[in-house]
């Protein structure tokens, strides 16, 4: 393959794999915005996703096949599912930690974590599943550059989440109360918003991106295991933190940035695929020293 042949692959890989950071890293960072948390059980919400998107398939697959048409709705139900499972760990894990030392619901996150991952390990003894899907491997060819079809619907539908979120968070009248009570909750009550629905709605919406990025990730992979979530976790968190920690639109530049530096990295010299992960962290680490909010990230001032 040219030089040129590469780059094209090489795109399309790292935008299929920053579609996957992006949607992941929307959750860590409206979490972050609205309430100053760090979720890291997200990941494993992501993985939850998955296999609720596996098993709505597999009672579907019946009635509407394994193809676009029963992936779309499983995608659907796993969402709204998970959703409700991001709500429900909101309401008993995370509310009742809000006026207790930051680092005491920072642990309660991590034992979030660990309790979906034990669990879902439990129930599948640990083993990988298959991802049965009738998409084939049909695409375009150009040159020596493929893409497959499931690759490209599986970037659009990412597209198609995010702009639909950002228009959300920006044009609804509910956007507009998280974004007011990322900059001051009390004032907010004082106007007659529900906080605590607020809330609840940001862990809703960012479990269901994460839930549809399960979904997305055991169609492109065709296999689901119950610690998938923690490496992505840690990269769509570098991701939030590479845009901007709180930014909306910095969780998506950063997860698209991510994915595409690691495709890259990649092909330089003596930086095979086993070194990706450094790469990746080592990217963090250079980021953080030399601008540590972000991308799109702003300083905050904290009044005394």
């Amino acid at each position: 393959m040219s030089s040129l042949d590469i780059f094209f692959q090489q795109l399309a890989n790292g935008l299929i794999l920053g579609s996957f950071y992006a949607l992941v890293a929307l959750g860590y960072t409206m979490v972050y915005g609205i309430i100053k948390l760090l979720n890291f059980a997200h990941g494993d919400l992501y993985m939850c996703g998955a296999f609720v998107g596996f098993l709505f398939l597999s009672l579907v697959s019946g009635l509407l096949g394994e193809s676009w048409t029963g992936i779309l709705c499983s995608m659907v139900l796993s969402m709204l599912t998970i959703g409700l499972l991001g709500v429900l760990i909101q309401r008993v894990a995370y509310r009742p930690m809000l006026s207790a030392p930051r680092l005491s619901i920072l642990i309660t996150a991590l034992a979030v974590s660990m309790v979906l991952s034990n669990g879902v390990m439990a129930l599948t003894d640990g083993d990988y599943e298959a991802f049965n899907t009738d998409l084939g491997f049909e695409g375009l060819e150009m040159g020596n550059v493929f893409i497959t079809y499931t690759q490209i619907v599986l970037v659009v539908s990412a597209a198609l989440l995010m702009l639909t979120l950002f228009f959300f968070i920006n044009r609804t009248m509910y956007g507009k109360a998280m974004r007011a009570i990322a900059i001051d909750q009390d004032a907010c009550r004082l106007m007659g918003i529900n906080v605590n629905r607020v809330i609840a709605l940001t862990f809703f919406i960012g479990s269901a991106l994460a839930g549809a990025a399960g979904v997305m990730a055991g169609v492109y992979y065709g296999s689901i295991h119950f610690f998938m979530g923690f490496v992505i976790g840690l990269k769509a968190f570098t991701a939030a933190v590479i845009g901007g920690i709180g930014s909306i639109r910095g969780a998506m530049l950063g997860g698209l940035a991510l994915g595409l530096l690691e495709a890259f990295g990649t092909q330089i010299p003596f930086v095979g695929s086993e070194w990706k992960d450094v790469f990746s962290f080592g990217i963090l680490i250079l980021l953080l020293v030399f601008k540590p909010t972000g991308l799109l990230g702003k300083t905050e001032i904290e009044r005394m």
